[in-house]
């Protein structure tokens, strides 16, 4: 066992687990696959043989992990093998066009989608997303503004944002 206690574990999975299960759910696309990415990177959590140096650190290090064990999952050989989940399509929001600005965020590719994801919902600046993601932050802000714009045209096409367009003489 590693150097964490278990009231430390305990505490560290009561205010990041959300978080892990959210990004297992993003990459994953599938809630029963995600709760096992949770489990997994807690369990490495729990093996560590070196303590957080702070809830920066724990929180850095449980995304990235969470993302490495996430891309781990979709390259074994049984994910080619199952039908996809479809638990996506049945998640309840507080605001209906938060499910939808959601489904669009998920048609994005996935270099676009954790930037999005690391820098909105997690509030991490555009240098520290960078770090996590193993990029430069002039491409993280390039893949940001790609994204937004992406985005943006995604939703003046459902006219849901700005003038909706509309066809000569209608």
């Amino acid at each position: 066992m590693g150097v964490l206690k278990t009231e430390e574990v305990a505490s560290l999975y009561r205010r990041y687990a959300g978080m892990v299960y959210q990004i297992g759910l993003m990459l994953l696309k599938n809630a029963p696959d995600a709760e096992d990415a949770v489990q997994t990177v807690f369990r490495r959590a729990m093996e560590r043989d070196e303590p957080f140096s702070g809830p920066d650190h724990e929180r850095a290090w449980l995304i990235v992990t969470a993302r490495n064990e996430c891309k781990n999952q979709l390259r074994h050989w049984w994910r080619t093998r199952r039908a996809d989940g479809t638990e996506l399509d049945s998640l309840t929001w507080e605001q209906r066009s938060d499910g939808e600005l959601w489904e669009l965020i998920l048609t994005l590719p996935e270099h676009e989608k954790m930037a999005l994801y690391l820098h909105y919902y997690q509030g991490y600046s555009t240098g520290e997303t960078a770090e996590l993601m193993g990029k430069n932050p002039s491409t993280v802000r390039s893949w940001l503004c790609r994204a937004r714009r992406r985005l943006k045209d995604l939703l003046e096409e459902d006219g849901e944002y700005g003038e909706q367009k509309t066809e000569p003489g209608v």
